[in-house]
């Protein structure tokens, strides 16, 4: 996906509309945690997505973007899917599957972007250990969205919590800024020095989203021209929430 690299920053009144996005698409991605469930199909967990949207009179900034154009509203990856997974009408969840869901949300001319990945029952220790440390990763990196850090103390401490865990984050799959695209600058890696890149300021919008593996940091993208996994087959992770860098504490807009 491409992204576009100017840094927009939000009137007060644009991250209002910012985070009434942020609602909607947290209770969209409530609605298709609440259906991972043996036996659901994963077109099942799209179409239980795009009714919360269309029920707040949104639409999904994922259908139809790229080439060629991504057909569905949600991404849905499972065990070493990792981003990007297009949805299907024959694909089921299985009893120990992990399944990665993100969603897009525009309203009202901008845009909240996050994901979770959840287990389907029971899952593996070593599945149960990746969501962990995958989460906390993203919180890790939250706390340095902070006004006068720079974009590498983010990086540095997604790339430092993961690492430290004994998992790999991917090189190539960033953050990235939101707002009215849904890829803004700046970009912000899963990898990064403290104290380098770009200085935050108030009112900068980021999703951010570690993307984790067990394996292997590579990656490969499956003929769909879509869907990309780790290359050694091993499982991933992806957490992302959309925050808002303010006076002081980060505002996570993603959350209902």
């Amino acid at each position: 996906m491409s992204r576009e690299r100017q840094i927009n920053i939000k009137t007060p009144a644009q991250l209002r509309i910012m985070r009434e996005a942020g609602r909607i698409n947290a209770t969209a991605l409530a609605a298709v945690r609440e259906r991972l469930q043996p036996g659901v199909t994963t077109a099942d967990l799209n179409a239980a997505a795009e009714e919360v949207l269309k029920s707040c009179g949104c639409v999904s900034p994922f259908k139809g973007y790229g080439r060629p154009p991504f057909p569905a509203s949600i991404t849905v990856c499972i065990n070493d899917e990792m981003v990007h997974g297009v949805p299907h009408l024959k694909r089921k969840l299985k009893e120990g599957d992990i399944v990665s869901i993100d969603c897009g949300t525009f309203f009202d001319g901008f845009i909240a972007d996050s994901a979770f990945t959840a287990g389907v029952g029971e899952i593996s220790p070593e599945a149960a250990k990746l969501l962990q440390v995958t989460e906390g990763a993203l919180f890790a990196g939250i706390e340095n969205m902070r006004k006068g850090k720079r974009t590498g103390d983010v990086s540095a401490a997604i790339q430092n919590y993961v690492e430290s865990n004994g998992f790999h984050v991917t090189r190539e799959y960033t953050g990235h800024g939101v707002g009215k695209e849904m890829h803004e600058g700046p970009q912000v890696p899963n990898i990064g020095s403290a104290g380098s890149g770009v200085s935050l300021r108030p009112n900068v919008t980021i999703a951010l989203e570690p993307m984790v593996l067990i394996g292997t940091h590579e990656t490969r993208v499956l003929p769909d021209h879509w869907t990309v996994v780790s290359a050694d087959g091993s499982l991933t992770a992806h957490f992302e929430h959309t925050i808002a860098v303010t006076e002081g504490e980060p505002l996570i807009l993603t959350v209902l």
